[in-house]
């Protein structure tokens, strides 16, 4: 079992940026993909980015080329870079290590 805990989140301009953090409660060595996802009210959760432990990234359409997963392993710790934010990548903001969840945490990119 592992927690996972958000922080980072805020209100930011448009065209700002913003770096999330997701701390885990135990070493992130062993597993091999972690990820983020966000929510907007009314919407189904979707993908944003994954790592692999290898380093592997994967990234929706609408982030890639402004948005940058990476993992410090010896922190247990994952990020997520977001630059050139839109008003559209508003939202609550995940990030999960199967079939772990954790609680959220508020982005929201005014016009």
């Amino acid at each position: 079992q592992v927690q996972l805990v958000e922080s980072g989140g805020g209100l930011v301009q448009a065209g700002g940026s913003l770096r999330l953090s997701c701390a885990a409660s135990r070493s992130i060595f062993s597993i091999n993909v972690m990820g983020w996802y966000r929510q907007t009210p009314g919407k189904q959760r979707e993908f944003v980015a994954s790592i692999t432990v290898g380093g592997n990234t994967n990234y929706a359409d609408s982030v890639k080329g402004r948005f940058t997963i990476s993992r410090d392993n010896a922190k247990n710790t994952v990020y997520l870079q977001m630059n050139s934010l839109k008003p559209e990548d508003t939202g609550v903001y995940y990030c999960k290590s199967t079939p772990y969840w954790g609680q959220g945490t508020q982005v929201t990119v005014s016009s």
